[in-house]
């Protein structure tokens, strides 16, 4: 009798200790991928019963909670002009998780992160109902709402970034949304908002600042540039420009959308005038080694490191000599974020030095104490100084006498590159213009993917360029 009793011992023993073990690794190992599980509605019901911390813009909260019907949903997430901010807060609702800060700051607004731990304590000690922290912003009101008006109705984006220390001023991507219609606690009034948004034909739930990457036509030259400067050439350097140039081992050539100037001129003329063939001859000279080089040096192939969600922007590799040019101009598969670019023109601007570009200034508990703080950040330094003043040199010629003319601020040393990229024959070109000013030290870029105009209209100094001197004049 003691022989089976003991196995049925043994085989419990075995089984609570089974129990036991799986229990400690799902506490230890798989909590937070379980928190996380979108199926989780008792993780989710309790995460939006919280009183969520506030998004602020100075002192104006832009995305707040605040005192929703009493029952299952005691706060809601508001958004006070919602429309002007939903590029940088993103959304927070029920079925449809997070975007923006209210995704990549969801720990601290919930109150659940691991610097909160001691204040989630006390509030149990005390019977207080714990509150999420506060995320303060270095985004400027002003210079926000100049880059969504000047935007309008174009599908398209705009940032403003401080070139020396990295601070976001302005992010914006149009169409926008009110995030306020994804956060409601009507839940079926939800799904339906989620529902027209996701399916409308302009987007307004794409990033185009950050999360879409595209053509960057002519504002890569930029990048050619400075590969060439860094290679030994300087401004004055002369260069082939012919009216056409057949691309090495292909039946194709490349032509030019502008005067050039002659068939023979110097880097500057050819950056001023946005001339295709010197920068494909640049290209051939410089091969495609030198050309990948300097972009990633730029951040291309690599990971962005903004606080929100963001793309990488992508330079090919293994390319012959006919894509090596057609890359120097910005095309084949050259593709980058507006947020890209925004970093190339702000390294030129800041003398070779890549700062980190953030959103988040700090993070504050609600007895004001700093529970996180950003501190500008070098990246790296993908050119030197001597280049930086080479390229600056180049850039404000662009501006005072070349195809920039039309980002020209009264008062203001501006220096600036337009980009009117070609991708489909049978659809509108997209319309860049990158830039930046002396004092504001601040570099912008501004891109516009369809302004429903005529093709032949379309250009980056005609359409982007005055969204550009927008957000600058609203910075001064």
């Amino acid at each position: 009798m003691n022989g089976p009793i003991r196995k049925v011992a043994v085989f419990v023993a075995i089984m609570m200790a089974a129990l036991l073990a799986n229990t400690t690794y799902i506490s230890v190992f798989r909590t937070d991928s379980l928190n996380a599980e979108a199926r989780n509605r008792r993780v989710r019901d309790a995460e939006f019963a919280a009183n969520r911390g506030a998004i602020l813009v100075g002192n104006t909260a832009i995305a707040e909670s605040v005192s929703g019907d009493g029952t299952r949903f005691p706060y809601v997430r508001s958004y006070p002009d919602g429309e002007t901010w939903s590029s940088v807060t993103g959304w927070y609702s029920y079925d449809y998780a997070r975007s923006g800060l209210e995704q990549s700051y969801n720990d601290v607004l919930a109150g659940t992160s691991s610097e909160q731990t001691f204040t989630r304590v006390m509030d149990v000690l005390t019977g207080r109902r714990s509150q999420g922290a506060n995320v303060s912003t270095t985004l400027n009101a002003a210079a926000q709402k100049a880059a969504v008006t000047a935007l309008g109705d174009k599908q398209g984006a705009a940032i403003a970034m401080d070139y020396t220390t990295g601070e976001i001023l302005a992010l914006a991507s149009t169409p926008t949304y009110d995030p306020s219609l994804l956060s409601d606690t009507n839940l079926t009034a939800a799904r339906d908002a989620w529902s027209t948004l996701l399916n409308a034909d302009e987007g307004p739930l794409k990033n185009r600042a950050t999360r879409e990457v595209y053509p960057p036509g002519s504002t890569f030259k930029l990048v050619t540039a400075a590969a060439a400067i860094e290679d030994g050439w300087v401004p004055s350097t002369e260069v082939d420009s012919p009216d056409s140039l057949p691309l090495p081992g292909s039946s194709r050539s490349m032509g030019n959308s502008t005067n050039c100037g002659g068939t023979r001129i110097t880097l500057e003329q050819a950056l001023k005038v946005s001339c295709n063939t010197a920068f494909g001859n640049v290209g051939l000279q410089l091969g495609s080694e030198k050309l990948q080089a300097m972009a990633e040096a730029f951040g291309f192939n690599q990971e962005q490191t903004i606080d929100i969600s963001a793309a990488t922007s992508r330079f090919p590799t293994d390319i012959d000599a006919a894509q090596t040019a057609l890359s120097a101009i910005g095309q084949y598969e050259v593709a980058a974020s507006p947020l890209q670019m925004l970093q190339v023109a702000a390294t030129i601007a800041n003398d070779g030095t890549m700062m980190r570009p953030y959103i988040a200034s700090a993070v504050t508990n609600r007895d004001l104490s700093v529970l996180q703080s950003t501190t500008p950040t070098e990246l790296g330094q993908p050119i030197s100084s001597a280049t930086a003043e080479m390229l600056q040199q180049m850039m404000v010629a662009t501006v005072e006498s070349g195809t920039g003319t039309p980002a020209q601020v009264s008062g203001l040393v501006v220096g600036g590159k337009t980009g009117t990229a070609q991708w489909d024959l049978d659809q509108p070109p997209y319309a860049w213009f990158v830039g930046y000013a002396e004092d504001p030290s601040v570099a912008i870029v501004a891109f516009v993917e369809n302004a429903d105009i005529e093709r032949n209209d379309i250009s980056g100094g005609r359409l982007a360029a005055p969204i550009f001197t927008a957000i600058l004049e609203a910075l001064r």
